[in-house]
């Protein structure tokens, strides 16, 4: 690693190797295998030509890449140096003094996560062991993220604009040959897994119910509504509904509630991508009950007993929100609502 410089700038991050490296990237300029002696990562408010002049009037061979920040860390390995740069537009917001929600200044549509690297191997390799070793990279980020099972709406944001170069030594000249190599003694999943969890801590990002909740197109308001539809015995006002929410909102940081909707939530995406080979959700077994355990649970936590018979009756009716939830969440949400509204109208 002693011979990799790293040269930090206001306007760019520069990783240098006087003795070449040889490199494979997806960078906007140079992508592709070529061998280098400048990785150039330029703060998107430069301009990629004219940091061509200014960086490179020597004429040395690069590659480059834009990015918005230049926020970024480096871990190393054995054998392996990791550069992880990290652009994040989401912030943490208080919800409530128990509650927080993960937000952003640009709105869902135009945020971004983003969690590139850079990785320097140690070794002297040929062009095809390059190209095995991003390839393997690529595969093994894909999967840990995808193993985090992040709310749907981060995931759509989630590495949509990141890049990759993979570098490596090069000979000191021409009848050198290429270092012996085996993929699995460098580690690289360790490697990823580490920075891709270490660049969530430095982002300070963390998610919880109400995210899984907006992942799901469920809205507190909407619950709200669909709570309201069914009074009977009462006058719908705002004082209600301000009782509602306060009693959603104290309900949802209870963690045997949190418990129950999150084991409904994931059980929802098992079946819905077919990953329990027993079981197929699309012929809807009459002997499948354990949604309305799971709401009859959820109601009889928040009101007792007297919650178990609002809950049948939202079950069946299904108003509002809860007629467009998939099967396992409408119960759940079902025994939610009806627990609060129980507890609210007869507490």
């Amino acid at each position: 690693m002693n011979r990799v410089n790293v040269i930090e700038k206001d306007y760019a991050v520069f990783i240098n190797n006087p003795k070449h490296f040889l490199a494979i990237s997806d960078f906007t300029v140079g992508g592709g295998i070529s061998v280098v002696e400048n990785v150039n990562i330029i703060k998107s408010t430069e301009s990629l030509e004219s940091s061509k002049q200014s960086l490179n009037n020597d004429k040395r061979r690069y590659i480059a890449q834009e990015i918005g920040s230049l926020n970024y860390f480096k871990k190393f390995f054995k054998n392996i140096g990791m550069y992880t740069f990290m652009e994040n537009d989401l912030i943490i917001q208080d919800f409530t003094d128990k509650l927080k929600v993960a937000n952003s200044p640009k709105g869902f549509h135009d945020a971004k996560i983003n969690i590139s690297n850079v990785i320097y191997i140690n070794k002297v390799l040929s062009k095809k062991d390059l190209i095995i070793l991003f390839k393997r990279v690529t595969k093994v980020k894909a999967k840990y993220l995808a193993s985090l099972n992040l709310p749907l709406h981060i995931n759509n944001i989630l590495n949509n604009d990141d890049f990759l170069a993979v570098l490596c030594a090069v000979p000191k000249n021409e009848n050198d040959g290429f270092d012996d190599f085996d993929i699995d003694e460098l580690d690289i999943e360790k490697a990823i897994e580490e920075s891709v969890d270490e660049a969530f801590k430095r982002f300070d990002l963390t998610f919880g119910i109400l995210d899984y909740l907006v992942s799901q197109g469920i809205l507190i308001g909407d619950m709200i509504e669909a709570g309201m539809a069914l009074v009977d015995d009462a006058d719908v006002t705002d004082e209600l509904k301000e009782k509602m929410e306060a009693q959603l909102l104290k309900s949802l940081s209870d963690i045997n509630i949190i418990t129950l909707l999150m084991a409904a939530i994931r059980t929802e995406q098992d079946f819905t991508g077919n990953n329990i080979r027993e079981i197929n959700i699309d012929e809807n077994p009459a002997h499948f009950y354990a949604d309305e355990l799971l709401g009859l649970s959820i109601a009889n936590q928040i009101a007792g007993t007297k919650a178990a018979f609002n809950f049948k009756l939202y079950k069946e009716v299904k108003p509002g929100i809860i007629y467009g939830l998939p099967p396992m969440l409408d119960d759940v949400f079902a025994g939610l609502i009806a627990g609060c509204m129980t507890k609210i109208l007869h507490d």
